[in-house]
């Protein structure tokens, strides 16, 4: 009795250990069949890569909808995310996030890769906020997405090479549209060469370096204007006719308020880390083209 009894303990933990062995084997199997983890930096990166990617990735952003990716720190929840992930593609171009959190990214995740994707963009000075190096802003302009879009398919068939005439047909795709989107904003601004807009972050120098419009921005530094200097934009604005503040949802709009009621004028939201970047840009030409 007693063998037989020793006998059924073997067998159930031999069936135990032989269930956990093919539950891990499944696993890795799921695994290795599953979603490329993939980490963006701002919102509209995540379509980009979701259009080249489709069904084959999944997407975290680190900095959300409604946060400013200049001041912006990670939740711990989003680094053990990191953590897990196979590629960060980072805007690369000089953004205060990237600058503060990269590396500390990296030192989470070793195996991450790091894919710039601004390789190829012309940047342009970051002049408008008093500071040195580049203009981060670079997804402003449909022309430096299509070059991020790019640089994102190809790091994806490096990945991936068996999917590569897939990520090939949605990138084509992709191209097309936002070739469709630089058609539209061009028109839509017809006629409004060398117009000024009043901005209060100035987010649109590569949008304003495409489609010759010149911002004027309220802040500068990051920092908080003075009075001076929202005094000079009433003067300016008041010179110029202008009517419209412009202002992110990620700032407040209470400076740009004071301006419009000495103007007579209006404040516009105007958002350029909107997650659908296609609708959005129209939404922005619009409302630039009312100037």
């Amino acid at each position: 009795m007693n063998k037989k009894r020793l006998l059924v303990v073997i067998l159930i933990v031999f069936s135990v250990s032989a269930l956990i062995y093919l539950a891990s084997l499944q696993q890795e199997q799921d695994e290795s069949n599953g979603k490329i983890k993939v980490v963006v930096t701002v919102p509209p990166q995540a379509e980009f890569v979701n259009k080249v990617g489709g069904d084959k990735v999944e997407v975290m952003v680190m900095v959300p909808p409604g946060a400013d990716p200049h001041t912006y720190e990670p939740l711990p929840k989003q680094l053990k995310q990191v953590s897990n992930a196979r590629v960060y593609y980072e805007v690369g171009s000089g953004m205060e996030f990237e600058l503060a959190w990269l590396d500390k990214i990296q030192s989470i995740n070793p195996h991450l890769l790091m894919v710039n994707s601004s390789q190829g963009i012309q940047f342009i000075p970051n002049t408008a906020e008093n500071e040195p190096g580049n203009d981060p802003h670079v997804w402003v302009s449909p022309k430096n997405a299509k070059i991020m879009v790019n640089d994102i398919y190809n790091s994806l068939v490096q990945i991936d090479p068996a999917n590569q005439d897939y990520y090939t047909k949605n990138r084509d795709q992709y191209l097309l549209e936002l070739d469709e989107l630089d058609k539209n904003i061009t028109e839509s601004l017809k006629g409004k060469e060398n117009t000024k807009i009043i901005v209060y972050h100035p987010a649109w120098g590569y949008f304003c370096r495409d489609y010759n419009l010149q911002q004027i921005p309220i802040e500068s530094g990051g920092k908080e204007p003075t009075p001076q200097e929202i005094a000079d934009v009433i003067d300016l604005a008041k010179k110029e006719n202008i009517k419209v503040i412009f202002v992110e949802p990620q700032y407040s709009p209470k400076n740009a308020e004071v301006i419009a009621s000495e103007i007579g004028g209006q404040v516009v939201a105007v958002d350029d880390l909107a997650p659908n970047y296609l609708e959005n840009m129209k939404k922005v030409a619009e409302a630039f083209s009312k100037v």
